[in-house]
């Protein structure tokens, strides 16, 4: 479910009500292991390394710490949303900026990704010291969101049992579905057995 054009925004809508029941993709460890990697911001082989070496319960655990997250930061944008976010808002940001604040970055010298490339580039990666550290992309992508997003163009999806949310990157601004092959269909055949109705 990776419709929001915004990496943070997935994140709120990696729980979600596709058809009838929710389904949470970081129900559990597992969960959260298979969406970092479905969103590209963990390596395939940091994963497997962290689920070698984590002890019973530890990925468990740091998906609840991805669920609480997840929530207030759902919290946060609802609040805010559909609107420009003010310089006060930065004091409600307060959990986020604490859990930047753990991160271990730092930067090497690396070969080019580009097989066509000679020389050597500046690769960002980090210490992955703990299972914990997972929830450092998260916050980087939840703190693009806050930064690089203008909330004036945050929407909720208006599908009537939707819970999608998205960044509306379109010319006009005139998005109004998760996706139109799901919601926007439903609400053309909704329109449509409405005039036939109408109709007679």
């Amino acid at each position: 479910m990776f419709l929001a054009d915004s990496l943070g925004l997935d994140f709120i809508n990696s729980i979600a009500t596709p058809v009838d029941t929710p389904v949470d993709w970081i129900a559990d460890g597992d969960g959260l292991l298979r969406w970092l990697k479905q969103a590209e911001l963990v390596a395939p082989d940091v994963l497997d390394a962290l689920k070698g070496r984590a002890v019973t319960g530890e990925l468990d655990k740091v998906a609840a710490q991805a669920r609480d997250l997840r929530e207030w930061f759902r919290g946060f944008v609802r609040k805010h949303m559909g609107r420009p976010l003010s310089a006060r808002a930065l004091r409600e940001l307060e959990p986020l900026n604490r859990l930047l604040e753990r991160d271990e970055t730092f930067s090497r010298i690396v070969p080019h990704r580009e097989h066509d490339q000679s020389g050597f580039a500046l690769d960002r990666t980090r210490h992955w010291r703990s299972a914990e550290a997972l929830l450092l992309p998260i916050g980087e992508a939840m703190a693009k969101v806050v930064c690089e997003e203008s909330f004036v163009d945050i929407k909720a999806c208006e599908g009537p049992a939707c819970t999608l949310m998205f960044a509306d990157h379109t010319r006009a601004r005139a998005r109004r579905w998760c996706s139109m092959a799901i919601c926007g269909n439903r609400a053309k055949q909704a329109a449509h057995r409405q005039r036939l109705k109408e109709k007679g």
